[in-house]
C-alpha cells in the first residue's frame, strides 16, 4: 500500500486506499484581552494528550515524516509498525530471546531486535533531538506565517516541553540535560503560548518565575532576541546588527561569510534579510500577552537599545569580543548615516539569491531546522503565502519533526539515516555476521538504501553559493538534504565496500561511483593534514572574535576533528586495498599527513578531545583506530600506549566508562553522575581492541557490563545523552546504544573467540 503525504489527515477513500487531506483552517487566535487564552479557543487548539496508537511514521525513500490518523478507517488501513511503537514508547510485544552465553549471542539478539526497526527503504530512523532552540524556530515560523497548527501537533509539543521542563526550577536549558537558561526558557515558554497553553497553567507560572529570576527576555542571547523581534514581542532595537551588506565583501577579505562554518553562514544569511526588513508579524493577543509575561519590567518602559548587550551569565558561554562590540557599535551608530540605497538594495538582492540557491540545492529542506525556518519566513514575506517556495518550505518543515514517548519536538537535521545505517552495517561486519544467510536480507536492504542515497551531482552554481564538491558523497541524513560531510561520506563508502566485496551481495555501486566518492573525500584535507566536517577550513580561528551567538563555542569556522580525520583515513586505506591504482600517491600522502596530525592532537594525558560526541572516550576511540590503520598499536606506538593507558585509568569499578557532557564544556574528563554508560563503555572497548591492549581482563569486564545491560528482547535502554556540537550543546544519538554496543561485542567475539565472559 502506498501512502501519500501532506500537512493534513490520513483518510480512507471508498476504494480502500488512503490519502492525506489538507489540514482544516486554523482556529481563530482569540483572547479575552488580558493575554490569556479564552476557554473555547484553548479547548479547540490543545488537548491533554493524543491517542499514541494513531501516530505513524511515513518513509518515502528516506524522507521521514510523522502523521496522526484521525479517521478509524485510516487506522485500519495503515497498521502501526513495531518501529512506530518503539519510537513512541508503546509496548512492542516482542518476545524474550534466549539468554546470551557469549558476546556473539548478544550481538545476534541485538540484531534480532534492531532488525525490527529497519524502515521500508532499508535505513534506520531515530530521533535526533536534544537542543531546545530548534522547536521554537519551527513553531515561530508557523505562527508568524499564519500556518495552521493541528491540535494533535500542538498537544504533543506541549507534552514534550512539559516533560522536558527542569525538575527543580521548571525552566529549560540550551539542551535537554542543561541547566535552565534565558535562551531555553524564553523560547520554550513562547512556544507553549503559541500552541495554546494558558499562562496561568502551573507549569507556565513556575517557568515564568525562573525566567524572571534569570533576568527576563531582555537578558536573552542574540538568537532569542532575534526570534522574539520577528514575533513582535521584542523591538528590533534590542537585536545586535546582522547586516546583509557583509555578503557583498570580496572573497579575499579574511572575514567574508564564505569563510564561515556552513551552519552559522546559512543561519545568518536569512537573518540578514529579516534584519534589514525589520519585519514583524501581525500583532495578536498572544503576542500582547507575551510582552507582559517574558520581561521583569513593564513592556512600555524597556530600554530596547540599552539592553542590546544584556545577557544572563548562564547563557554567556562565549562572551562577545571587544572587536565584535566595536563593530556592532559602528554598525548601529555610524553605518546608517553612510549607507547608500544602492548598497542596501544590492545586498538584499544577493542575500535573496543565495537563499534561493540553498532552497534549490536542498529541495527546500534546508541545511537544518533553524535556517529552514528562517528561509520559510523570507519566502513568505518576499513571495507571498500562495507561492510555491513558501508552500514547499512549510511542507518540508515536517521533515525535522519527531514524536517520542515525551511528545513532539524538532530534530537537529531531517534525520540520521545514512549515518546510523552505515554504522549498523559495520557492526554486523565486525561480528563476522555479514556472510550468514540470516542477516543478508537486512544488510542487502541497507546497502540498497545507501545506493539510493548517494549524491550523484554537484550543486548547481556550486562556486557562486560557496558549496563544497559533493558528487559521489553521502549526507548525514538523506540525499534531499544534500550536504556532504567528510565522515558521513567515509563511513557510508566504507560500508558499501565491505558489503560489495563480500560474496552474495549485489554490486549496486560500480567503480565510477566509488571513484566519485573518493575524489570528493580527497578535497577535504586541511593544511594541517586533518579533516573538518562539511568543508575544509576556510578562515582563521580569529574569526571567533566575531562569534555573535554567545551560547556556542567554536562556531565561526571549520576546525580539525579527530573523528572526521579517522573516518577519512580508514576508508581511504580500505579503498586502496581493493583499488590500488586509483590516485595511489595522493591517498598515501593524504593518510600520512592525517595520521601525523592525529598524533599532534593528543593531549598530555594521552587523550583526544571529541567534538561530535561525549567526549574524550569518543575521540580516543577514533584516534586509536587511525593509529591501528598504519600498524601502530599498544606494543609498538608511544601514542597508542598513552591512549590506552588513559582509558584504562578511567574505567570504573563495575567495568564500564562514564563521561558527562560537562567534559565537552570544561575540556576536562568529567564523570557522569548516573554512573557507567553502555555507549561510552563500548567506545572505550573498541579503542582498546583496536590497539591490541595486552590485558584482556579490563576488556572482559566492560563486555560483561554491556551484556548485563541488554534486555531480554535484545535491546538496550536509553541512558544519558551521547552527542555534542560547538562545545556547549548536546544532541541525542539513540541508535548508538545499538550500533556501538554490537560493534564492541562483535569485535570481542572475533578477536577472542574462545574467551568466556559470563
Amino acid at each position: 500500500m502506498v501512502q501519500t503525504r501532506s500537512n493534513g489527515r490520513v483518510k480512507t477513500t471508498p476504494n480502500g486506499k488512503t490519502h492525506i487531506e489538507d489540514s482544516p483552517p486554523s482556529n481563530k487566535r482569540a483572547s479575552n484581552g488580558n493575554g490569556h487564552i479564552d476557554t473555547a479557543t484553548k479547548h479547540q487548539q490543545i488537548a491533554e494528550t493524543t491517542d499514541r496508537t494513531r501516530w505513524r511514521l511515513l518513509d518515502e525513500s528516506g524522507r521521514l515524516t510523522w502523521h496522526y490518523l484521525e479517521e478509524d478507517e485510516a487506522v485500519k488501513e495503515w497498521p502501526q509498525s513495531i518501529a512506530d511503537k518503539w519510537y513512541l514508547g508503546l509496548d512492542t510485544n516482542l518476545p524474550d530471546l534466549p539468554k546470551p552465553k557469549k558476546p556473539l549471542d548478544a550481538v545476534s539478539n541485538g540484531l534480532t531486535f534492531f532488525e525490527k526497526l529497519q524502515l521500508p527503504s532499508g535505513e534506520w530512523g531515530c530521533e535526533y533531538g536534544g537542543p531546545m532552540f530548534l522547536l521554537p524556530s519551527v513553531v515561530i515560523a508557523w505562527y508568524v506565517t499564519k500556518t495552521p497548527i493541528p491540535w494533535y501537533v500542538a498537544t504533543e509539543i506541549k507534552n514534550y516541553l512539559f516533560a522536558r521542563a527542569h525538575p527543580e526550577d521548571g525552566g529549560w536549558g540550551l539542551h535537554i540535560e542543561g541547566d535552565s537558561s534565558v535562551f531555553g526558557t524564553s523560547l520554550s515558554y513562547t512556544v507553549l503560548r503559541l500552541v495554546g497553553v494558558d499562562p496561568e497553567d502551573p507549569v507556565m507560572v513556575k517557568a515564568r518565575k525562573t525566567l524572571h529570576k534569570l533576568g527576563g527576555a531582555t537578558h536573552a542571547p542574540h538568537w532569542s532576541k532575534f526570534w522574539l523581534s520577528v514575533l513582535g514581542v521584542c523591538h528590533w532595537d534590542i537585536v545586535n546588527p546582522v547586516p546583509p551588506e557583509i555578503w557583498l565583501l570580496p572573497d579575499w577579505v579574511p572575514f567574508t561569510p564564505w569563510r564561515w562554518w556552513v551552519h552559522i553562514r546559512q543561519v545568518f544569511l536569512p537573518m540578514g534579510y529579516l534584519y534589514d526588513k525589520r519585519w514583524t508579524c501581525e500583532e495578536t493577543d498572544i503576542i500582547r500577552g507575551l510582552r507582559q509575561e517574558l520581561f521583569c519590567e513593564k513592556y512600555e518602559t524597556i530600554d530596547w537599545a540599552g539592553n542590546r548587550n544584556s545577557i544572563c551569565p548562564l547563557d554567556n558561554f562565549h562572551p562577545k569580543s571587544w572587536v565584535l562590540n566595536t563593530a556592532n557599535w559602528a554598525l548601529v551608530n555610524i553605518w546608517p548615516w553612510f549607507r547608500p540605497n544602492w548598497v542596501k538594495n544590492r545586498s538584499v538582492e544577493w542575500v535573496s539569491k543565495l537563499i534561493d540557491y540553498e532552497d534549490a540545492n536542498t529541495d527546500y529542506a534546508g541545511l537544518a531546522p533553524v535556517n529552514a525556518s528562517l528561509n520559510t519566513i523570507v519566502c513568505y514575506i518576499r513571495d507571498g503565502p500562495d507561492s510555491y517556495s513558501f508552500r514547499r518550505h512549510i511542507e518540508r518543515l515536517e521533515d525535522g519533526m519527531w514524536v517520542n514517548t515525551d511528545g513532539m519536538f524538532c530534530n537537529g537535521t531531517n534525520g540520521v539515516q545514512c549515518w546510523d545505517t552505515s554504522f549498523l552495517i559495520q557492526a554486523a561486519v565486525d561480528a563476522g555476521l555479514e556472510r550468514e544467510p540470516r542477516w543478508q536480507p537486512m544488510l542487502t536492504k541497507a546497502l540498497g538504501f545507501l545506493d539510493e542515497q548517494q549524491i550523484r551531482e554537484n550543486c548547481k552554481d556550486q562556486a557562486l553559493c560557496y558549496r563544497q564538491q559533493r558528487k559521489g558523497a553521502w549526507a548525514f541524513s538523506n540525499r534531499d538534504q544534500g550536504y556532504a560531510v567528510c565522515d558521513c561520506v567515509s563511513e557510508a563508502l566504507k560500508s558499501v565496500i565491505l558489503l560489495q566485496k563480500t560474496p552474495g551481495y549485489p554490486q549496486l555501486l560500480d567503480d565510477e561511483r566509488i571513484f566519485d566518492a573518493v575524489d570528493t573525500i580527497l578535497t577535504y584535507q586541511n593544511q594541517s593534514g586533518a579533516c573538518s566536517s562539511y568543508e575544509p577550513t576556510r578562515g582563521s580561528e580569529m574569526l571567533e572574535m566575531l562569534n555573535a551567538a554567545e551560547v556556542f563555542g567554536k562556531i565561526m569556522v571549520e576546525y580539525d576533528y579527530v573523528e572526521c580525520t579517522t573516518a577519512v583515513v580508514t576508508v581511504l586505506l580500505l579503498f586502496r586495498k581493493h583499488w590500488p591504482d586509483h590516485r595511489t600517491k595522493e591517498i598515501d600522502a593524504f593518510v600520512k599527513r592525517s595520521v601525523a596530525w592525529i598524533k599532534t592532537a593528543q593531549h598530555p594525558d594521552g587523550s583526544w578531545y571529541g567534538n561530535w560526541a561525549i567526549c574524550y572516550t569518543y575521540a580516543t576511540m577514533f584516534a586509536l583506530e587511525s593509529l591501528k590503520s598504519i600498524g601502530e598499536k599498544y606494543n609498538n606506538s608511544y601514542y597508542s600506549k598513552r591512549g590506552c593507558d588513559y582509558l584504562i585509568s578511567r574505567q570504573r569499578e563495575d567495568g564500564g566508562w562514564s563521561e558527562s557532557y560537562r567534559a565537552c564544556e570544561r575540556m576536562v574528563w568529567t564523570e557522569h553522575p548516573s554512573g557507567s554508560q553502555v555507549v561510552m563503555t563500548a567506545w572505550a572497548l573498541i579503542a582498546l581492541m583496536h590497539a591490541d591492549y595486552p590485558d584482556i581482563e579490563p576488556i572482559k569486564r566492560g563486555i560483561k557490563l554491556i551484556m548485563d545491560r541488554q534486555q531480554p528482547n535484545g535491546e538496550w535502554k536509553q541512558e544519558a545523552i551521547e552527542g555534542v556540537f560547538n562545545k556547549s550543546c548536546m544532541i541525542s544519538y539513540p541508535n548508538y546504544k545499538f550500533t556501538f554496543t554490537m560493534k564492541a561485542l562483535g569485535m570481542f567475539a572475533t578477536k577472542y573467540p574462545n574467551e568466556k565472559v559470563v
